[in-house]
């Protein structure tokens, strides 16, 4: 009788251990490591967007983020942005930026390598996650999540809000919304495609789709795409990606 007892306590505690559920910081660190883990941490990694070339680099916590490109005149402009600073570029010679214009550019660099290596960088210390619960999208079950940032630490665009639908099987970035205010605002809903592993780090490419009413919350996003009432604004193609790794 008690062997019978004992057996019932731990089935009842095991089936307990298997339907906690876990917070947002766990599902978020299990995206990670779903998306390439701790490879993210000594990869470097180049690829084209909009005719122009990325490279991030990263070793034992420092990391560089460059945009190359040529204007019109054939200059080469190099923008870097480091742990500590940014920097920009001409020809091999610096150029002098006022601080306005050197957020916007730096801005401007960090937001593409932060799409392209999704969901690395969400468990920054100035990211806040929010679990708003499960949905489904086309048949799949999905967390929602819910991304703001602080002030401290959170860039100038702290203000802009995220949502992140997380596969509960693959917990895989399998959608994203977002709202921003620069430029008068907007609202962006994206769906990941032509999902690729290069040397175990995950990428995709992006449908980017438009909500003209900014005061439609995040979470009402996903139904507006299954109904097919968001508008197809643009494809976002990542092209020829590299990826290796510092000793």
């Amino acid at each position: 009788m008690k062997k019978i007892t004992l057996l019932f306590i731990i089935s009842v505690f095991s089936i307990s251990c298997q339907q906690k559920e876990l917070d947002a910081k766990e599902i978020i660190n299990r995206s990670i490591e779903a998306s390439g883990g701790k490879k993210y941490d000594s990869a470097t990694i180049t690829f084209n967007f909009r005719d122009k070339h990325y490279k991030s680099t990263r070793k034992n916590g420092q990391f560089q983020l460059e945009r190359h490109q040529e204007d019109s005149l054939g200059n080469k402009i190099i923008d870097k942005l480091t742990n500590n600073d940014f920097s920009r570029t001409q020809n091999e010679k610096p150029v002098n930026l006022p601080d306005s214009i050197a957020s916007t550019y730096s801005n401007s660099v960090n937001s593409v390598h932060y799409f392209v290596q999704l969901p690395y960088g969400l468990n920054g210390d100035a990211v806040n996650k929010d679990l708003l619960g499960k949905d489904s999208i086309k048949g799949k079950e999905y967390y929602e999540i819910k991304v703001s940032f602080n002030q401290d630490g959170g860039g100038t665009d702290y203000e802009d809000e995220y949502l992140y639908w997380i596969n509960t099987n693959t917990f895989t970035v399998d959608y994203l919304a977002y709202s921003y205010h620069v430029n008068e605002g907007g609202i962006r809903f994206r769906e990941a495609f032509n999902e690729r592993m290069i040397k175990g780090i995950r990428f995709v490419d992006y449908k980017n789709y438009a909500e003209d009413d900014l005061s439609t919350p995040l979470e009402s996003l996903d139904e507006l795409y299954e109904a097919e009432e968001l508008e197809l604004f643009s494809e976002i193609i990542t092209e020829d990606v590299e990826v290796n790794f510092s000793e």
